[in-house]
Parts: structure tokens; sequence; C-alpha cells
């Protein structure tokens, strides 16, 4: 049987051709005509002002942060279920990350926690300079309990949309709730350009900020003048064009993620001890990744007992997030929370989720986690 991969490169007809148009035309580096289209789209698709393609979506959460004028001792909250890309960003800028546990309705920041934190915060004048939440798995945040609270106090939010584009909630796409949003292009994401990410906001200065900085920072002279520290996160016309022929089937590859993700639910109903990642109410998640919960007690086996029996027949799978509250590099920052997050951790296995499945590996994958619960 072909290896049946987590989440790989689903590319497209379209992508291919708008790619070889870039190449043949020579515009191969950063600018060109499918970076400013590109970045067009973006913006529209998000309903925002104005969208900077960059190199990747780490860049423009670290541009984001840079535009919010971040400085060494200030605090940011943050989601502590996530990638490490999210809270590395936070210590680029010399701030100092604080992490909020996750809300067991979403799996995504805990709103509640965050109102406590803040108006602790409040009564302490220690007010963070921005939250920056997660869109996890595919499934925004529940930005009508969240956006508030932060308005109230004044303080910006940056929405970290890497792995949701293409979801939705009460209406609104990913990336249209943060004063800047970011979304990420990586070669496992929903669709890929081989690489990139888009920040995107309503603010044309922040915009303009932004494609400066990421090219380096050059100041209008006919040689090479730098009076600000700028960064290399320039996307290439290549790219652009690949990002945009992938855009154009953003909405085959939503519908065929969230079909693998029925197909689980449906196929594992009758197994005791399995329960996916909840979704919320009034929203869409894309269902970047299926996440599976396995309780051992209930199940009769442990998520790596599933995880190994997958691997031993060239299937990847992989535990959910480890919180960044526990990550060795951040051991000495604060926790907000109790054990929802680890509790996730300990028991949550990523199951495959590409847009290319098949029924057939659908069903091996079934038949392989049924069959490891009765120790087949």
């Amino acid at each position: 049987m072909k290896q049946i991969l987590l989440s790989p490169p689903h590319m497209s007809a379209i992508a291919r051709s708008l790619l070889l148009d870039a190449f043949d035309s020579n515009w191969v580096a950063p600018e060109g005509p499918h970076v400013e289209a590109f970045e067009r789209e973006n913006a529209a698709l998000a309903r925002r002002e104005r969208a900077v393609a960059l190199t990747s979506g780490t860049a423009g959460l670290h541009l984001s942060l840079v535009l919010l004028g971040m400085e060494p001792g200030d605090e940011v909250y943050t989601s502590t279920l996530t990638f490490a890309a999210t809270a590395n960003a936070i210590r680029y800028v010399g701030a100092t990350p604080v992490f909020v546990d996750s809300d067991p309705a979403s799996w995504n920041m805990d709103p509640d926690l965050l109102a406590e934190a803040l108006a602790d915060a409040d009564r302490r004048g220690k007010l963070p300079k921005a939250v920056l939440v997660v869109d996890l798995y595919g499934q925004c945040a529940e930005y009508d309990r969240i956006l508030p609270v932060c308005e109230r106090y004044g303080i910006p939010v940056i929405e970290d949309a890497a792995e949701a584009l293409g979801a939705r909630y009460q209406a609104r796409p990913a990336g249209s709730f943060g004063d800047l949003s970011v979304f990420s292009f990586n070669g496992n994401k929903i669709i890929t350009a081989g690489g990139g990410g888009m920040l995107v906001t309503d603010r044309h200065d922040w915009a303009d900020r932004a494609r400066f900085l990421a090219r380096q920072a050059r100041d209008p002279a006919p040689h090479y003048e730098h009076s600000t520290l700028g960064f290399n996160y320039a996307m290439s016309n290549l790219l652009a064009a690949t990002g945009r022929g992938q855009l154009q089937v953003l909405p085959q590859r939503v519908r065929a993620r969230r079909a693998n993700n029925a197909f689980y639910r449906d196929a594992l109903k009758c197994a005791p001890g399995l329960e996916f990642m909840p979704a919320l109410p009034d929203s869409e998640s894309t269902f970047w990744l299926s996440v599976m919960m396995v309780d051992p007690e209930a199940f009769g086996a442990t998520r790596n007992d599933v995880r190994e029996k997958l691997a031993g027949h060239d299937i990847e799978s992989r535990p959910a997030w480890k919180p960044m509250h526990l990550q060795p590099v951040y051991r000495d920052c604060r926790f907000i929370g109790g054990g929802v997050a680890e509790a996730i951790f300990e028991a949550g296995l990523c199951l495959p989720s590409g847009s290319d499945l098949t029924t057939p590996q659908l069903e091996v994958v079934c038949d392989l986690i049924l069959r490891t619960g009765r120790g087949l």
C-alpha cells in the first residue's frame, strides 16, 4: 500500500500553469505581478483592506509584533496549545510570552481565563502589550468573547490563522478578526505555495511599514541606504504564482478535509473511548487536521499504541501539539490555567488529513484504529 502521510501538499493544475507563467516571464525574485495579485486575492478572501506577502507565517507574526512596538519587558498573552512559531515570534522581539490554557469547548484560548487574567493584570498595572490568539487545527477561536475583553483594555489582537485559511466563525472568514492576522502557505497547510505567508490588516500604514521592513528596510535613494533594521521576508513571484493557483482550489480543499473528518467520526463512533476535537456552533472549521482523543481505559489501547500501529503500516500520525508551557525553552514563562491543554497533548492524535485521501485509504486507517482497540 502507498504510504499515507499526515498532511501532504495537494497541488493543482492551475498552480502549475501560473508557476510556469512566472518562470517564463523571468519575474522570479521578490516583487512581480503575481505577488501583487496574490496580496489582493488574500485581502479579499479575509475581507481586509491590505495584505503583504511574506516568506512564512512566522515572518508575519514577527512583523506584526514589530509593528505593535514590542520591546524587552513587554508581555504578550498567547495560546499554549500551538506550534512553537507562535511563541518564538514573541521572543524574537524580546518580549515575554504568557501562556493561556485551552477551552474544552474549542481547544482554542479560553476566553474566561483570558478575561480573568486581564482583569488581574489591570489591577496590577501590568497589562500585556498584545494578545496573540491561535486558530487551532483549522478552527477559529471564540472571537465574540475574546475581542470585547481585549477592546475593554485597549489591547491589540494578533490572529495566528496559519492553520485556518478557509475557516469561518459567525459568518466571518479566518483572518478577519485580529488587528493584524497571519496565514501560512507551508507545505503541510491546507493549500501551499511551497512556503510563504501573508499578513493582512485594515490599516494601510501598517501594511506599508510591513512591506518596507520585509524588503530590508531600504530607504529611497539611488544607492542602498538603510536607517532602519529590516528583514529579508519578501515572497518571490514564483511562490506567489503557485499560491494564486492553489487559492483557486481552496473551497475544494476545505470540502475534502471536512469530508475526511466526517468519515472518521462516522466510522469510529462505535468505538468507546474515542472522541474528536469539538466543533464550535455557528462556525465552519476546515479540519486542517482531524484530531482524535484516546481514553486508554475505555478504548483498550493508548494514543501511542494507535500511533505505533499506524506507523507499522506506513501511515503517518502525530501527537497533538505539546503545550508551550511544557516546552523546555519556555519553562521560565508564566502559564494561566489548569490541565486542559496538557490532557489534549497526552491523549490527542492527529490522523491523516490530506485533501487527496481516498475512501479506501480512510477505511484502512479506521480499520487499524479499531483493531488496535481490540488488541488485534
